[in-house]
């Protein structure tokens, strides 16, 4: 259970989630039925042999939003749809108007749909308590308010939007690539993107590069700004910081692995808690240097 991208969200800390086990069961995925495209609903972190829709260790919760989507190809049908055209031509001599060829593929959708394959999902998020903040697995926004929406379907309330910062992330990073001081224990990867601030303007992709060297400098003394930094939080963390302030390529390295192998976890379900453990607690201590340095805005109650 380790996040490969995380997507932010603030919400206040004077959260109540008392109702949250009742709210989940109503909440629960549901099978896609035979003329539906997707469903979205609760399954329990710990895989489907599972019956807990949450697992929760001290302030930090693990929640997981799966999904059943439909695979209908748009070519199949308008394939299909064409064919269909044809024949009604042919036959009639004509063809069918603009309202008719609409029946037509809906027609046609509902006579696939019930035959498609159902492709399943899931999406991890992890809830902490006492930060007030959700992170979900995923680098995009779209999928994050989803599971956003889904948590607050489940508690009738909560108030959570994306994360902000007071100070302009993109002038944080190119400072930190320009010599800058970096928070205790963050140090430079080996990647960035840099973007001409100008409309249209160039953008320059680096991986493998030494980010301290005189062609980064270049690029920088030309006006470009950092849009996406490589960051090391000690030797535990690796990650890629964008001025969206989604963390992508997060990846827990062997300072931080290798404290599993003093867990004694004799089944699945006590690696995947001992698990959790670790991705929650790193994560605390990433966000706790990152806020103060891009001083993200609190929630409100």
């Amino acid at each position: 259970m380790f996040f490969r991208n995380i997507t932010l969200f603030r919400f206040p800390v004077s959260l109540d989630i008392g109702t949250l086990d009742a709210g989940l069961v109503e909440a629960a995925l549901r099978p896609v039925g035979p003329l539906e495209l997707s469903t979205r609903g609760f399954v329990p972190p710990f895989g489907r042999d599972a019956e807990a829709l949450s697992h929760r260790r001290d302030d930090a919760l693990w929640l997981t939003v799966g999904g059943e989507d439909r695979l209908l190809p748009g070519a199949v049908v308008n394939d299909m749809l064409a064919q269909k055209i044809e024949e009604i031509e042919a036959r009639e001599g004509r063809k069918p108007g603009g309202r008719r060829r609409k029946q037509l593929k809906d027609d046609l959708v509902h006579e696939l749909l019930p035959r498609a394959f159902v492709k399943p999902s899931r999406t991890d998020a992890l809830v902490d308590l006492k930060l007030g903040v959700c992170a979900v697995d995923t680098s995009s926004r779209k999928t994050g308010e989803n599971v956003v929406s889904e948590i607050r379907r489940a508690l009738g309330s909560f108030p959570a939007l994306p994360l902000n910062a007071e100070i302009a992330p993109r002038s944080v990073l190119t400072g930190w690539i320009a010599g800058e001081a970096l928070p205790d224990g963050l140090s430079l990867g080996e990647e960035c993107e840099l973007k001409d601030p100008a409309d249209n303007g160039a953008i320059v992709k680096c991986q493998r590069q030494d980010l301290s060297s005189d062609e980064i400098a270049r690029h920088l003394e030309s006006g470009k700004q950092v849009t996406k930094l490589a960051l090391v939080l000690d030797d535990h963390v690796s990650f890629v910081l964008g001025d969206d302030l989604v963390v992508r390529k997060f990846k827990l390295l062997d300072g931080a692995v290798d404290q599993l192998e003093h867990t004694e976890a004799d089944d699945i379900a006590a690696e995947l808690d001992a698990r959790f453990a670790l991705m929650s607690g790193e994560f605390r201590r990433l966000f706790a240097v990152l806020e103060p340095a891009l001083k993200f805005s609190r929630a409100e109650a």
